[in-house]
């Protein structure tokens, strides 16, 4: 039991993994889930639910564990050593995987268990019609060289997906760029801060600039010197492109991976991949996803060309920048927040520490879901890590890590993963969930603690969004417990309904406290914020459509993958009001759709936005901290998790269907 990965303690021991317990550790776990499985294939084991749990569950969920745990710390703690370990196993367990998905021997026991799914309760009968629905997705019906090409295509793909997520990692951490304090005027004093301690981590003069976003951003946005914030951002939009370093070019990748999934949809028995990924989602149709992205366009479409107006017009007459460009765009918006509210980004950060706003956020929790998180130890990967217990009335029921810096070596972006799911196992023993939420925040400098921007507050809300769907689960089938099983339509509208808290004055005052006075939020700061709130909203909706339209219609068109950058350049023309220059290559860093589980699929984030605005609409007209209304949302939107139709979650929390306009009602496009 010397090997940390083969524990079966209820935690991972995440500090004592190294890359050399990984092959060891998977290819035991590998043959224990191989002979699990023709136990649960042979005729001898009976097509029943609970036994195959017993028999292949376990033993599944067990190898899940493990390589979630190293998957984890190749996404948080990336070394040349373990990204070297993870890839060499990467293969063999998605050969196993997928072997597993299209096993007909297993396939025909759960066709046996579907006859009679009557008798399952609500949880497990919707579980098995996932699985049902799984094993045809996964080629459980493909035969002779069909099933054989189709496992090649989903090793290739995986092993294609990271190389996709280690060129931009490698491409982001690469990058530095050392400048002087006079290159830098405009610049809040904490980031010259840390991109001076930066430098001088490396024994270096002047300061160290990155393409990490708490870096990167601050410059775009507060830079005086143009050619500097140029530079830095034909660095951020050409990264993993052919215009960078050639051995971190994602091109060729792009290419292949979109030509694998089709010819996966067309072994499936699909027009194209976006239907393939469209079964599994609320959404019917690529059509109707279009259609929706289309009308949500045309209804941003004059308020983004109303935004574009007055920042042209201000930035010609205020800063002299006659021809607008993408590096001037965060600057003059910056400028002209600051002329029109009165306010900055950065007057704001001053109040949001981020251990008042845990605090607040903590507190937020247990006044609507009676639920508190409580400082605890495991083992972590790396010393800034936080790790808390959730508790229920004084039990436990769940545990989640922070993981909340921006470091070399940790992919960028920020999300929520699991470590384990909510399982009733069949010995009888409750599994609880537990959590990974990771950011990208800046990192304490000296004695100040860290500050958090705007942007940064909602982000870390909307993760925590993501954290109570997985934690505050209630069911005890693995497949739908949680986040499990969700529609990946839906699965945002936790996430995005927890943002609206960080408007609301009440909770301000909760999670505010001046870095150095400790005062609250004042007042008046607060209702320029609000009077800002939809500021560019047209701008910042059409950007998200443009991403939305070009995924899907790369999924959807066949032979895409020979015109990537042409389709984006159409969809651009036919969406944006303000298209990037030419050299932009934003498509070659976009790991949500090539290595993030997105494709066909991003425009999953406005289709839930429709669903959160509307939930947090009952809110609003109940109260923000009713109790009905709060343990109304808990019980039928939180608890259930994947165990019921999204729409049927909705429907039992607001009584009828979505509507759209409490989300052109929030944005200010009603």
């Amino acid at each position: 039991m010397s090997n940390p990965l083969l524990s079966t303690a209820p935690l991972p021991a995440f500090a004592a993994i190294k890359p050399e317990h990984i092959a060891p550790a998977v290819n035991t776990l590998l043959d224990e889930a191989r002979a699990a499985l023709a136990t649960a294939t042979a005729d001898s084991t009976p097509a029943d639910y609970e036994t195959l749990e017993r028999v292949l569950s376990v033993a599944t969920e067990r190898l899940g564990t493990a390589w979630g745990a190293v998957s984890h710390l190749n996404s948080v703690a990336n070394t040349p050593e373990l990204r070297e370990a993870y890839n060499a196993m990467l293969p063999v367990v998605t050969e196993f995987y997928t072997e597993m998905g299209a096993d007909e021997r297993l396939y025909a026991k759960y066709k046996q268990i579907n006859a009679n799914a009557a008798a399952l309760n609500a949880a497990r009968q919707q579980a098995l019609r996932h699985w049902m629905r799984d094993f045809v997705l996964s080629g459980a019906e493909l035969q002779g060289e069909a099933k054989t090409r189709f496992a090649a295509i989903q090793e290739r793909s995986a092993e294609l997906s990271q190389q996709f997520s280690e060129h931009v990692l490698d491409a982001t951490d690469g990058y530095a760029l050392y400048v002087s304090a006079d290159q830098l005027k405009g610049l809040p004093d904490d980031i010259l801060a840390s991109t001076r301690a930066a430098a001088e981590a490396e024994g270096k003069d002047g300061h160290k600039l990155t393409l990490q976003f708490p870096c990167y951003l601050p410059v775009m946005q507060y830079a005086d010197d143009r050619e500097l914030r140029q530079t830095l951002y034909r660095a951020y939009v050409t990264r993993a492109s052919e215009l960078g370093a050639p051995e971190h070019d994602n091109s060729a990748l792009m290419q292949e991976l979109l030509a694998l999934r089709q010819e996966e949809a067309q072994l499936l028995g699909y027009a194209n991949y976006a239907e393939v990924s469209l079964v599994a989602k609320m959404a019917e149709s690529p059509a109707q996803v279009m259609q929706f992205l289309r009308e949500l366009s045309a209804k941003a479409r004059p308020f983004a060309e109303r935004d574009l107006s007055e920042l042209r017009d201000f930035a010609q007459a205020a800063l002299g920048l006659a021809d607008l460009q993408a590096w001037d765009v965060s600057y003059a918006s910056e400028k002209l927040k600051l002329a029109r509210y009165a306010f900055s980004d950065q007057e704001v950060k001053q109040y949001l520490t981020l251990p008042r706003v845990l605090d607040g956020l903590f507190g937020i929790l247990q006044r609507l879901f009676g639920v508190q998180l409580v400082a605890d130890q495991a083992e972590v990967w790396h010393d800034s890590v936080r790790f808390c217990r959730l508790e229920r009335a004084g039990q436990t029921i769940g545990h989640v890590y922070l993981d909340l810096y921006a470091r070399n070596g940790k992919r960028p972006g920020a999300w929520m993963d699991e470590v384990r799911g909510r399982w009733l196992r069949p010995d009888g023993q409750q599994q609880l969930p537990v959590a990974h939420l990771v950011c990208n925040f800046a990192s304490p400098v000296g004695d100040q603690p860290a500050l958090l921007t705007r942007d940064d507050l909602t982000t870390l809300f909307h993760e925590f969004g993501h954290g109570l769907h997985h934690l505050l689960t209630q069911v005890n089938e693995l497949g739908v417990a949680g986040i499990s099983g969700v529609e990946w339509d839906a699965v945002e509208l936790p996430s995005q309904f927890m943002e609206n808290f960080c408007w609301e004055w009440e909770v301000l005052q909760q999670l505010s406290s001046h870095v150095e006075t400790g005062a609250a939020l004042p007042r008046e700061l607060f209702d320029k914020m609000v009077a800002a709130k939809n500021f560019q909203s047209g701008l910042q909706t059409l950007r998200q459509i443009e991403f939305a339209l070009f995924d899907m219609r790369l999924h959807a068109e066949l032979g895409s993958e020979q015109r990537i950058q042409a389709v984006l350049d159409e969809v651009r023309a036919e969406v944006s009001v303000n298209p990037p220059p030419a050299f932009n290559r934003s498509q070659h860093s976009f790991s949500h759709i090539f290595a993030g589980g997105y494709s066909a699929g991003y425009y999953s984030y406005k289709w839930a936005e429709v669903l959160s605005a509307d939930a947090w609409s009952a809110f609003e007209e109940e109260g923000v901290f009713n109790a009905a209304t709060g343990a109304r949302y808990l019980h039928n939107i939180l608890e259930v998790g994947g165990s019921r139709d999204a729409m049927d979650n909705f429907k039992a929390f607001r009584g009828r269907e979505p509507k759209i306009d409490a989300l052109l009602r929030h944005q200010g496009m009603a």
